[in-house]
């Protein structure tokens, strides 16, 4: 979700047709240069925008933002799962497969 007002007010365009030109052009050129990483505060949040943007989004998530937290930065904020550690949690479920587990189709067991 984005707060397109406040990305309209930092960018100093004037209406929202403005914004996705300027937008689809700065997409063309990050696509075309070195740009190509991953930049984890959009691809790793819900929401990216005000505090009072985020808030909202949250409230309106309810239950389904539990977990969530509302996170400051840079000159926004963002909602965003807390990162754990998921080997904690399944680290021997994740193991590689041993041949212990291997059936072998093409030996015949009498």
């Amino acid at each position: 979700m984005i707060d397109y007002d406040r990305l309209q007010a930092l960018f100093g365009t004037d209406s929202y047709d403005q914004l996705r030109i300027t937008h689809k052009g700065w997409v063309a050129e990050q696509l075309q240069g070195a740009g190509k990483r991953r930049q984890d505060e959009w691809t790793g949040s819900i929401a990216v925008g005000s505090k009072g943007f985020i808030e909202n989004v949250k409230a309106r998530l309810r239950f389904r933002a539990i977990g969530r937290d509302v996170i400051e930065a840079g000159e926004g904020y963002q909602l965003r799962e807390n990162i754990s550690s998921y080997k904690t949690l399944f680290g021997v479920e994740n193991e590689d497969i041993d041949l212990k587990n291997t059936y072998f189709w093409d030996v015949k067991y009498e």
